[in-house]
């Protein structure tokens, strides 16, 4: 899809506060500083539109963004990252869980992945979660420009193996830098949305 129009319509912690209508939505999850607001601008051909910070923990709300007045892209606080108190931590855990098992409209989540590093018990944990509740789940491997491309077999094989993916469910390799990726991504969103 080539993105022209997008605007953040709501930053929410509570169900009173999201967007109402039937549009698809499709989440983005992952631990901090993975790399969510940047898939997001490769995305929506933005350079900074969704916030990117060095400082892991910086989103604590449901970020939603719309994207040609047609789905919308939700950014959700990473998990993972010791400096949130352990009451905040279960405070986005209680948020995220209950968009994440509840929302009708949400179509599909992203998990991103450090492609750089086995992923995490976290990391693990969220696959887990999302293959229980039958949420239809893209993993995106993120800052593959990292690695050299003789690499890239073997992350695949290692997240497959560490999440137990079979061959068939969806994976992708991702970089901001070189936006390798950014048209498989984009297929599998319109898949799940019906969004071309």
């Amino acid at each position: 899809m080539e993105v022209n129009q997008v605007e953040l319509t709501i930053s929410a912690v509570e169900e009173e506060q999201y967007p109402t209508g039937n549009q698809p939505e499709i989440a983005l999850v992952g631990r901090s500083n993975v790399g969510k607001s940047s898939l997001t601008n490769v995305l929506i051909n933005r350079k900074n539109f969704a916030h990117t910070s060095s400082q892991p923990g910086k989103t604590q709300t449901l970020n939603f963004y719309h994207v040609e007045d047609q789905l919308y892209f939700v950014d959700v606080p990473g998990y993972g990252y010791a400096k949130v108190s352990k009451k905040q931590r279960e405070k986005f855990g209680k948020m995220i869980e209950h968009y994440l098992s509840s929302r009708p409209q949400l179509k599909g989540v992203i998990e991103l992945v450090d492609g750089r590093h086995e992923p995490t018990d976290d990391d693990v944990a969220m696959y887990q979660w999302l293959t229980y509740y039958h949420v239809p789940t893209l993993v995106v491997a993120t800052k593959v420009d990292k690695v050299k491309p003789s690499q890239f077999n073997r992350i695949e094989k290692q997240v497959r193996q560490v999440f137990s993916m079979t061959k068939i469910a969806p994976f992708q390799l991702f970089s901001a830098q070189t936006k390798l990726g950014k048209e498989a991504v984009w297929n599998w969103i319109s898949q799940q949305t019906g969004v071309k």
